[in-house]
């Protein structure tokens, strides 16, 4: 309600007395005529010709929240597509490889340096890698929901992506690490793109066999960081990591067997059953065992790497015998976890060996 121009009201305050004044003895004061301050006015009130009306001013503090969330969903998005866990397993090799390049710790910063150029590699690979697969991920229950078949990034923008990543990493690595470092960076994205994404995987079952390499070339690249050449314990590092592939993958498309089938892949129990599948990844079991120990014929090795090979060597071959005797898709996803921790316990006990016989 508006308030009569002249009265207490026009001015903040409210009288509770009648307006009418009546003749009162000098020093008298009425009980009832009380003067209060009125409380101060909210910002959101506006002085009219018609006295004070209430607006609603929108005061969206929502607007800015939902725009950090929709920042934060791509973000996130375009951080999934790089397949963030590949890059971890992939790092957790390279800085073994440097120790024992090295025979002692690198420096803090080359250590960074192969770090970060060889995550911008692999997450430039894998992008480029989900860009071509957009079609065939829509169409496995395991991976309809990654970033482009979903919807969550556009496939032109996941190329751009990919390709930034892959020219960063190329870059960074020839400026602070050396040409050799970068140009295995960059021939790894390339021959996992065109010769095993491309090529190999929708054609053959031993797709993951050769296409296994790209994965082992990140023990080079630390390797050639320290030494700016590849020896012969570094191409035994890349056939550990190479001969670990086929049954690591092998494990996990007998679990999404019919995923791939869906998708038209033939991944080797797909293209040869779950019974010849599970042969395979106990050969190549053994096989991985033996590579690991004929490191000690090109390096000097401690007991600690030698007990750590034959332990975790032995409970690998184990569960791909229980596979072969019980080939379940439980099985096949409990082998394809251990061997994630096989490889990487098995590189930290090389930098461990390493370390502990340095100087």
């Amino acid at each position: 309600m508006a308030a009569p121009a002249g009265g207490p009201q026009s001015y903040g305050w409210r009288a509770s007395c009648p307006r009418r004044r009546q003749a009162r003895p000098r020093g008298y004061r009425s009980k009832a005529c009380r003067y209060r301050p009125r409380a101060p006015r909210p910002a959101s009130r506006h002085r009219s010709p018609l006295g004070y009306i209430r607006h609603t001013v929108p005061i969206s503090p929502a607007l800015p929240a939902s725009a950090g969330r929709r920042a934060a969903t791509t973000a996130r998005a375009y951080f999934l597509l790089t397949k963030p866990r590949v890059i971890e397993l992939l790092l957790v090799t390279t800085v073994p490889a440097m120790v024992l390049a090295a025979g002692k710790l690198p420096s803090l910063w080359l250590i960074l340096a192969v770090l970060l150029g060889g995550a911008f590699a692999a997450g430039g690979a894998n992008t480029i890698n989900c860009w071509i697969e957009r079609d065939r991920d829509q169409m496995m229950r395991r991976t309809h929901a990654r970033p482009l078949p979903s919807g969550a990034i556009k496939p032109r923008d996941a190329l751009v992506f990919g390709l930034v990543l892959e020219a960063a990493a190329f870059v960074w690595l020839w400026a602070t690490v050396n040409p050799l470092a970068a140009a295995l960076a960059v021939s790894a994205m390339l021959f996992y793109v065109f010769v095993y994404t491309i090529w190999l995987k929708p054609r053959s079952p031993q797709n993951i066999v050769i296409g296994g390499a790209a994965g082992a070339v990140p023990v080079l690249v630390g390797w050639a960081a320290v030494t700016g050449r590849l020896d012969a314990p570094a191409w035994v590092l890349f056939a550990i990591v190479f001969c670990w592939t086929p049954p690591h993958f092998w494990a996990l498309a007998l679990r999404y067997r019919d995923d791939y089938a869906a998708a038209g892949i033939p991944m080797l129990p797909v293209a040869r059953g779950v019974a010849v599948a599970a042969r395979h990844i106990a050969v190549y079991a053994v096989i991985v065992v033996a590579v690991t120990l004929s490191l000690l014929w090109f390096r000097e090795m401690g007991p600690v790497y030698v007990v750590t090979a034959l332990v975790l060597g032995t409970a690998f071959i184990a569960r791909a015998v229980h596979l072969v005797r019980e080939t379940t898709p439980a099985r096949a996803i409990q082998l394809f976890a251990f061997s994630n921790t096989y490889l990487a316990l098995l590189f930290a006990a090389i930098a461990l060996d390493t370390l502990l016989r340095a100087p």
